[in-house]
């Protein structure tokens, strides 16, 4: 029986390096087959072969520079790499963190957890329009609001407009209550909730301009714009940090028209997962004729994150992956995308 112990500066810092949770020690023994006991400031790992042991003191090693990075370590966290590091790509998490990038806000700091995450920051920060197409779960939208939120932060842009196609009311949204915010604002759950979780609730509400009674004052005070895609057409976005979310649902001349806003000083981030297409029948997706046509164009640059890349619950990762062993096995695929082809 082989062992090894790891002695850190005091039981808080260890315990942040499994998310506080010794759950996730039980399933660390599960899945490598050995034995953890920790008391105080020591972990102790017994199994029969050193190989594995080496794998697990290479975990925790990889858990502290991500802590040490200003990555706040959770139980989802800790069985994502736990699950990569086992899986033998070590190297690929290690290098996440070797000169990682921390996006640093007001209320937490931002940390790439796959090394497609890491690529996808190090590619919005150098293309001026980027797409990441890929699963749910992967961060493609949280990562590009983070990025957002961060540019208005440095003043290199000098408002954020989020957008995306409300395809269930067809983009026909007079006959919603409210003004326009109101009516958009069901379809753009999730990047609100992304800035209220960077920001706070009430430094989010402040730049979105949610807090300002009069339509007019909220539209000047704003820092953050909140508009369906239909209200794209005509305008020239300048100096601005321009997110399109659930792209798949747009159609090729929704497409093209928004990516023609682009004005001067201004970067477009374009996110959407092609498996998961709401649009009627006959329409094609102008995400999926994006990435035919607009490959090879210098300043453009397609991210594609697979299943490896979800950092939600694991289960989500085992879900993506089942779905796909069907369809490759069965043939079956949705019918709208069948058509689309």
């Amino acid at each position: 029986m082989a062992e090894r112990t790891l002695h850190y500066q005091n039981p808080r810092f260890l315990a942040d390096l499994y998310g506080g949770d010794e759950r996730q020690l039980s399933e660390l023994e599960g899945v490598f087959n050995i034995a953890v006991v920790t008391r105080d400031d020591w972990i102790r790992f017994e199994g029969e072969e050193e190989s594995v042991l080496e794998q697990v003191v290479g975990l925790f090693e990889i858990l502290e520079a991500g802590r040490k990075n200003g990555l706040r370590v959770t139980p989802g966290d800790f069985r994502n790499i736990m699950l990569t590091v086992h899986e033998g790509r070590a190297g690929e998490m290690r290098s996440v963190f070797h000169e990682s990038m921390v996006i640093q806000l007001r209320r937490k700091s931002i940390v790439p957890k796959t090394i497609n995450q890491k690529r996808y920051l190090q590619s919005i920060a150098t293309n001026e329009i980027v797409f990441g197409v890929g699963p749910a779960g992967t961060g493609k939208t949280y990562l590009a609001v983070a990025a957002a939120l961060d540019a208005l932060a440095r003043e290199k842009v000098e408002r954020i407009i989020l957008t995306r196609p409300a395809v269930e009311a067809g983009e026909a949204l007079g006959f919603l209550p409210g003004d326009l915010t109101e009516k958009i604002q069901p379809y753009l759950l999730p990047l609100y909730d992304a800035i209220y979780d960077m920001l706070g609730r009430a430094d989010g509400r402040r730049l979105i301009g949610l807090d300002i009674d009069k339509k007019d004052d909220r539209a000047a005070n704003s820092k953050i714009e909140i508009a369906p895609l239909a209200y794209m057409r005509g305008r020239t976005l300048s100096n601005a940090f321009v997110i399109l979310d659930e792209a798949q649902n747009t159609t090729p001349e929704q497409m093209m028209m928004f990516l023609t806003r682009l004005g001067e000083g201004s970067r477009m981030v374009v996110t959407g997962d092609i498996t998961q297409i709401d649009l009627p029948r006959h329409k094609y997706s102008g995400l999926k004729e994006a990435i035919k046509v607009l490959g090879k164009v210098p300043g453009i640059d397609f991210h594609f994150f697979e299943g490896k890349d979800v950092v939600r619950n694991p289960l989500v990762q085992k879900i993506i992956e089942a779905y796909k062993k069907y369809e490759d096995a069965t043939g079956a695929h949705r019918p709208r995308e069948v058509q689309a082809d």
